[in-house]
């Protein structure tokens, strides 16, 4: 773990997508974080030693969502599949599978396994198994701001963890989607999927990943950013911020299923400049609790006592 010594930045963006907005002061106090995502590896160890079974490997209740065919109450999760041609990326269904018996012990489904994979990291992973693995360790999830002020490794104002270009000099500094996505991944990369740790250099913090490569839980419910004001209207610095409310975290579009959402940090290797500009420290997404994705995986933190 790297430790990151508290201060106060600007956080969110007014450059990309609406939910990153405002630009708001926030200030975390000392902790110490995961220099990687957990891996296959660590993962492994985890469930060798406590006999865990992850959400993804667990076959739903239908009672838990109405509507639901008994018949495809099945373990599994959802694997991205590239598309032959172009599609329209507003309908996620085209590249996304719920594949039976894919898991985080069979990242593209049941004839698939971890051999070559061990320093990769975990996914197939909801919120529960990443809290899970925290606890067992001793540690937390962190808080979006957490992630955010040490994903940004120092640097303050710039859109990505490295400076302001994607890519410069033509340099890959993270695992993203190169090519028109979801169709044509030209891979200057060198990885179609999840890269294995430390493949890209680290950041002003010597972390690893924390742009690209997977998507990362934190412990906050997502909601639209909050300026806290002063009484006289002057915005004052929040210190230490969590936040929306898991009431109204759900999706707005599935009341029938109002299914909580945590937010992710970081973007995932299926960002692209064509889509889902996410490889960025302020990139938001809200996950529901209940989803497993072969790109979304997590580390974790300690708080500084002191």
């Amino acid at each position: 773990m790297k430790k990151i010594a508290g201060g106060t930045f600007t956080m969110g963006s007014e450059r990309f997508y609406p939910e990153e907005a405002p630009l708001r002061q926030v200030r975390v106090d000392t902790f110490w974080i995961d220099e990687t995502p957990v891996t296959n590896r660590e993962f492994a160890r985890f469930v060798e030693a406590t006999g865990y079974r992850t959400f993804a490997e667990t076959a739903p209740d239908p009672a838990d969502y109405p509507g639901m065919d008994p018949a495809l109450a099945t373990a599994g999760s959802l694997v991205f599949f590239r598309t032959a041609t172009p599609v329209d990326t507003n309908d996620f269904s085209q590249w996304w599978r719920f594949v039976p018996g894919a898991d985080w012990r069979h990242p593209t489904g049941p004839d698939s396994s971890l051999d070559g994979l061990e320093d990769h990291p975990v996914v197939h992973i909801v919120h529960e198994d990443a809290q899970a693995y925290a606890e067992w360790m001793g540690k937390a999830l962190p808080t979006e701001a957490e992630f955010e002020f040490a994903a940004r490794g120092g640097l303050e104002g710039a859109d990505y963890a490295w400076g302001d270009e994607l890519a410069p000099g033509g340099a890959m500094l993270a695992n993203y989607w190169q090519g028109m996505f979801p169709f044509a991944n030209q891979m200057l990369d060198g990885w179609e999927r999840t890269s294995p740790v430390r493949t890209y250099p680290a950041n002003g913090y010597g972390l690893y990943d924390m742009i690209g490569n997977v998507w990362e839980w934190t412990d906050d419910w997502y909601g639209l950013p909050q300026v806290e004001k002063k009484a006289k209207g002057a915005c004052c610095v929040a210190s230490n911020p969590r936040g929306g409310r898991k009431q109204t975290s759900t999706d707005p579009c599935t009341p029938a299923v109002p299914i909580p959402r945590k937010v992710l940090k970081g973007g995932s290797h299926l960002c692209a400049p064509n889509y889902c500009q996410r490889y960025r420290p302020a990139a938001r997404h809200p996950q529901p609790l209940d989803t497993s994705t072969s790109h979304v995986g997590f580390r974790c933190i300690v708080r500084d006592p002191d």
